[in-house]
């Protein structure tokens, strides 16, 4: 069998060691010990993890680098971060747009981050966010799968027009119908445009990914709409309820009939740990809530559960590098998901679990699989995350897209013998 690539000698997140892994024509078409194939190139991952790519399930790059336009957000809270981007909107321009778009995707690449989806505003009439990563999906299909959520940031109903325009996003290629109930004027309108978004999903055969309950009020219960409706029209697994924060602050007894109902609608859910325990809680004295939602109890009621990015360096979070492992190294801190079993679970939540949530074709490694994996400077997935480990090799398709050196450190210590290129990790 012809082979374009072998990567030789890699740990794979399931626990295997020692595995080889061919690919010919972009595709993964064997994978075990010891393959023979004289010819092909090779990379030896020396036992280091070798795994399917990074997904982002919850992300903004319509916003992304904006930090500082047109001012900075003093207060750091989520509604000068909306009153921010409201003052930015009408300067914006689609070139501005898709150069900082690109530049975060190339960011993205070199962190072996290859699928992410993106919300787009759909509350400005021009679309001109929409046409900007329309275009910026095209120019990185090669390398990247970019999904794009129709947003309707300033709510459907409260909105003028919102509606017609996010059917116009649709029409002009938009993935993915958004909503944001908690953000409309009354509890009455979030669930009715919960209704109506659910019900032009399902007759357009859509996924559906809301902004939902992102407040700290025990009281704001869209998710139950949402996880309603999704059952009632059959959208089962193609539902997701991201942020959810409000559960945070819910009464138990609730939560424990919740839970049951967003398993039963076959809703998946995303929390975003680095910026839900920034911006939640910021009206507490002590003691001060954090936010995120119930990773652990919903993992354990059968819901998929996956960790997006969600801001870097726009009008809500100064910060970020496209680094899916410090996503995931938060969300285990703050969840408290330090058991094995659960430190595993999230490293899975920004690989595995978002890759299905999102539909991806051809993710994983196994033998028909795409050709995209990345290779760690570390042993295990654990060990991935307490590093925030170097990206060895990037792989798209079957070419290497990126590459870096291990991280290594030169240490001259008083009264200890020099140690040269000491792997930082202290492993093999």
């Amino acid at each position: 069998m012809d082979m374009d690539l072998v990567i030789r000698n890699a740990s794979l997140v399931d626990g295997r060691q020692q595995i080889d892994i061919a690919i010919n024509d972009g595709r993964i078409v064997a994978v075990g010990p010891a393959l023979a194939q004289a010819g092909a190139r090779e990379i030896d991952a020396e036992g280091d993890l070798v795994t399917p790519p990074f997904v982002d399930a919850h992300f903004h790059m319509d916003a992304t680098l904006s930090y500082g336009l047109p001012r900075v957000n003093q207060s750091g809270t989520l509604l000068e971060g909306i009153a921010v981007w409201g003052e930015l909107k009408p300067h914006l321009t689609q070139e501005a747009l898709v150069e900082r778009a690109l530049t975060y995707c190339d960011w993205a690449v070199g962190r072996g981050l290859l699928a992410i989806r993106s919300h787009v505003d759909i509350s400005d009439p021009r679309l001109l966010a929409v046409e900007a990563l329309l275009e910026v999906k095209r120019l990185v299909a090669p390398y990247l799968d970019l999904q794009l959520v129709a947003f309707p940031q300033d709510g459907l109903l409260r909105s003028p027009g919102a509606f017609d325009n996010l059917k116009r996003a649709i029409a002009m290629g938009v993935d993915v119908v958004g909503g944001i109930p908690h953000f409309e004027r009354t509890m009455e309108q979030g669930a009715e445009s919960v209704r109506l978004l659910c019900e032009f999903a399902a007759e357009r055969g859509l996924m559906v990914d809301m902004h939902c309950d992102e407040s700290d009020d025990p009281m704001s219960r869209h998710i139950e709409t949402l996880a309603f409706h999704s059952n009632r029209l059959g959208l089962h697994g193609r539902v997701t309820g991201s942020h959810l924060t409000s559960m945070h602050s819910m009464d138990n007894y609730y939560v424990s009939k919740l839970l049951p109902l967003i398993r039963e609608g076959g809703v998946a859910a995303i929390a975003n740990p680095l910026i839900n325990i920034t911006l939640q809680g910021r009206q507490d004295s002590y003691p001060k809530r954090r936010g995120m939602t119930r990773v652990p109890e919903m993992l354990e009621a059968g819901i998929d559960v996956a960790f997006g990015h969600d801001c870097a360096m726009d009008p809500w979070y100064s910060l970020g590098s496209a680094d899916m492992l410090e996503v995931a190294h938060m969300g285990l801190h703050v969840a408290q998901m330090t058991g094995q079993q659960a430190m595993h679970a999230c490293f899975l939540a920004v690989t595995e679990t978002p890759a299905r949530i999102l539909g991806l074709d051809g993710y994983g490694l196994a033998p028909g699989c795409h050709a995209d994996l990345v290779v760690l400077d570390a042993g295990s997935p654990v060990e991935a995350i307490r590093l925030r480990a170097a990206r060895r090799y990037v792989v798209r398709r079957g070419q290497v897209v990126s590459s870096a050196p291990r991280s290594v450190a030169q240490l001259a210590l008083p009264g200890r013998p020099p140690h040269t290129n000491w792997r930082l990790s202290g492993a093999r």
